[in-house]
Parts: C-alpha cells; structure tokens; sequence
C-alpha cells in the first residue's frame, strides 16, 4: 500500500448526501472488470450520460475539478453495500482523500485498508472549504497532511482533523493490515512455540 503523508492537489465538491457503493461502483463493472480497471467507471451513473460522453454537469468533469486528488463529499459517503470496490474506484481516479459530515462505516473502514485518508469534519467546515474550492483559481491546491493532522487550505487557513492512532499509523508506513500484521510475526512465531508444547495435539 501506497504511504500517506502529505497530499497536494485539487479539491472537487461533491456535496450531495447519501452517496452510496453502487452510485460509486455499479455491481456489473466489479463482476467483469478487475479493480485496477475500475477508476473509469467511477460514479459511471452521474459521471456520464446515456449515450457514453461526459455528463458536464457532474463536478469530476468540469476542467477545474478534472484529476482532483481530494473529494468534499456529502453527509454519509459511501453508505449502501460493503463493496471494497467502491474505494478501488474513486482510488482509481486518483482521489486518495475523501472528506464529509459522515461515512458508511464499512466504506470507511474500507478507505484505511486501501490507502485512502477519510476525514470527518462538520458540515459548516466542509461548506467553507468548498466555497474556497470553487473561489480558488484553477481549483486551488490543498494539502491534507496525515502527520500533522491539518488540512492547508488555499486561502492559507489551516484545518485541524482527528484519526484513530492506528489507522494513521498504518497510512504514514504504508501499511495493509496483512503488513500490520507481520510486523509483530516475532511475537506469532513465539507465541506459537510455546503453544506448541502447551497443547501439541492442535498441531498433530
């Protein structure tokens, strides 16, 4: 898994609520196509219009927004089915940082597993930092700093954010929880010898 340490770029708006795994990733596409092939059909049903081209009303298209690496999202983000896939999408557009009000809570979980920073902040704060988005020329630069814990905005303010110990330590080294796991492979590999001559049948 990639490290996560200091993110720079874009930050697109997309501020409606309830977004669930199947607007992010259509079951269909996870079915036929492999996860790194699924960034194209991210939020395929807003993203483009019946007939195959660009939906120009979807905030992901507009040139300003287009390769942003951070997304402003809606009250429970990411809510709806426990697809992994769904962060597999929006990771395959590039965006490796998502921030709202709330998030379904495996969608969450699921970010922190594939390198992707979820942050909560309140609506009123997520409604500034998108009006600096759209104010910003060309889209403006962020950067979401995951070892200081704040969001540098382009109107040079600073935004505090709150993550569990663990999981902020798992992103800065780069680390799955199979990696997270063997980093303690001493401990198994000694707890397993003792275990061994304590009950030598589980091993028969």
């Amino acid at each position: 898994m990639t490290m996560f340490t200091v993110l720079e770029g874009v930050a697109a708006p997309l501020l409606r609520e309830n977004v669930d795994t199947d607007t992010v990733i259509r079951i269909e596409r996870l079915v036929s196509l492999e996860k790194v092939d699924l960034g194209h059909w991210a939020f395929e049903t807003l993203r483009y219009r019946k007939d195959g081209s660009d939906n120009p009303d979807f905030v992901l298209n507009q040139p300003r927004y287009r390769g942003a690496r951070i997304l402003l999202a809606g009250r429970n983000f990411g809510c709806g089915s426990s697809r992994e896939g769904a962060v597999h999408a929006i990771l395959g557009m590039g965006i490796r940082c998502v921030i709202a009000p709330s998030f379904g809570d495996i969608f969450f979980s699921n970010c922190f597993q594939n390198g992707v920073l979820p942050i909560v902040l309140p609506q009123a704060e997520i409604d500034k930092l998108a009006e600096e988005a759209r104010e910003s020329a060309a889209g403006g630069a962020f950067a979401v700093d995951l070892e200081a814990q704040e969001i540098r905005t382009p109107g040079q303010r600073t935004v505090s954010f709150a993550t569990d110990p663990n999981r902020r330590r798992a992103l800065l080294q780069g680390l799955d929880p199979i990696a997270t796991t063997l980093q303690r492979d001493g401990d198994i590999e000694s707890f397993q010898q003792r275990d061994r001559q304590a009950r030598p049948w589980i091993y028969g």
